[in-house]
């Protein structure tokens, strides 16, 4: 059981260094909920923080928000937003489409093979396009 853990806290402290980050003791906490399993997740803020408090870590929730954005910064997660206002940062930081499942407030990831874009509008003079988010809204159907 030790060599497992010990394994996880590597990735995770692996994963920070990636970024240029310092394993602070949050930061390392937070990595770990993260990318540990070496599993690509999407999470909110309060749902990390959720996380956390289940494990027993003491962060509190603006730290989580600060770390996110620290972790988006550096490139190691990537956020994306829903309904102008609802943010989920995403551990798979390769371009690729979501779905977002409106009846219970999910986010996961669509076959990217699956979605053809034939054509983008110009970007205005002096612009670029930087990225292309694709996110697609899912509700039940009525029976």
């Amino acid at each position: 059981m030790t060599d497992v853990l010990s394994q996880l806290e590597n990735r995770a402290a692996e994963w920070l260094s990636d970024g240029g980050l310092r394993p602070t003791r949050q930061r390392l906490a937070l990595a770990d909920l993260l990318v540990g399993d070496g599993k690509n997740r999407h999470v909110t803020a309060e749902s990390l923080f959720a996380a956390a408090h289940g494990r027993g870590e003491s962060v509190s929730l603006a730290t989580v928000y600060n770390t996110l954005r620290a972790f988006c910064d550096v490139g190691l997660v990537q956020e994306v937003t829903v309904d102008g206002s609802k943010s989920y940062f995403d551990t798979n930081i390769h371009d690729h489409p979501h779905f977002y499942w409106e009846d219970d407030g999910r986010l996961t990831d669509a076959v990217a093979e699956d979605l053809v874009i034939a054509a983008l509008p110009d970007a205005p003079e002096g612009m670029e396009i930087a990225k292309v988010d694709v996110v697609i809204r899912l509700r039940k159907t009525a029976r």
